[in-house]
């Protein structure tokens, strides 16, 4: 196994309020994360920095044996997929569901002057197509549903043969079948051995896909628990993690919490 992400005491603080506090963390190569915890856990801060679109205030974070400080970010960052809210928020809504994803391959969003060969857009239609959205490929992106939409971003992330693929909370603002839908296509990359390593944020232990092999819980900046998912995600850690007495069940790969 290759280590891909590596955080040896990382803090992060905006102003005099500590974001991060005391990470020590790494990731390997056949391995998948899910980060969980309450808003303002500190998150999306912990894949931003993985994602190497912020920096530590303390510590060394190393992405892809690269470390951070040390390296030229932009080129780092095409060796990492990633979704997430504020991503997608910078995605023009006319451009094209092809040029969406085509556009992973320089970083950039929304097309320009950027030439692309052939080979891009057929790798781009094959992403389409594994995630169902190949009939879509000339719409515009703002026409699509969001379930669609969470789809067209994962392909996108996926785009350059990512080494690291990190997913910002890929299933909010998604009803049911949406959900289902979208854990299904996750699970299917989790089992692959060639894909990436794995990195998700969510809320809800409902939307862990099954083949995830670890997690991450954090409160206040600070890890509760990490390592292995079986272990790390009992009743107990949650209920630490969230402040409130949690009741966890699992069926079938799938899991389930309550208030106790």
């Amino acid at each position: 196994m290759t280590e891909v992400l590596n955080f040896a005491g990382v803090q992060l603080r905006r102003g005099d309020n500590p974001i991060l506090r005391d990470i020590d963390w790494s990731v390997d190569s056949s391995q998948r994360w899910v980060i969980l915890g309450p808003n303002g856990a500190g998150k999306t801060t912990l894949t931003n920095i993985a994602s190497a679109r912020m920096h530590p205030s303390e510590g060394q974070v190393t992405v892809l044996g690269e470390v951070l400080g040390h390296t030229d970010t932009h080129d780092l960052r095409t060796r990492v997929g990633l979704t997430s809210a504020a991503l997608a928020d910078r995605i023009p809504d006319d451009e094209t569901v092809r040029d969406v994803v085509m556009t992973a391959a320089y970083g950039v969003t929304g097309r320009w002057r950027e030439e692309y060969e052939q080979i891009d857009e057929t790798r781009a239609d094959d992403l389409l197509a594994a995630f169902g959205m190949l009939d879509f490929t000339n719409r515009a992106f703002w026409t699509l549903s969001e379930g669609e939409r969470k789809r067209v971003q994962i392909a996108r992330a996926l785009m350059t043969d990512p080494e690291l693929l990190i997913l910002d909370e890929p299933a909010a603002g998604l009803d049911l079948g949406g959900r289902e839908e979208l854990l299904a296509a996750l699970t299917e990359i989790a089992s692959d051995r060639r894909s990436p390593a794995m990195v998700m944020v969510t809320h809800h232990v409902e939307e862990i896909p099954q083949d995830f092999t670890h997690a991450l819980l954090l409160r206040e900046g600070r890890i509760v628990a990490a390592g292995p998912l079986h272990q790390t995600i009992t009743s107990a850690t949650l209920s630490e993690a969230y402040n409130m007495p949690v009741a966890l069940h699992a069926h079938q790969g799938r899991w389930t919490a309550r208030k106790a």
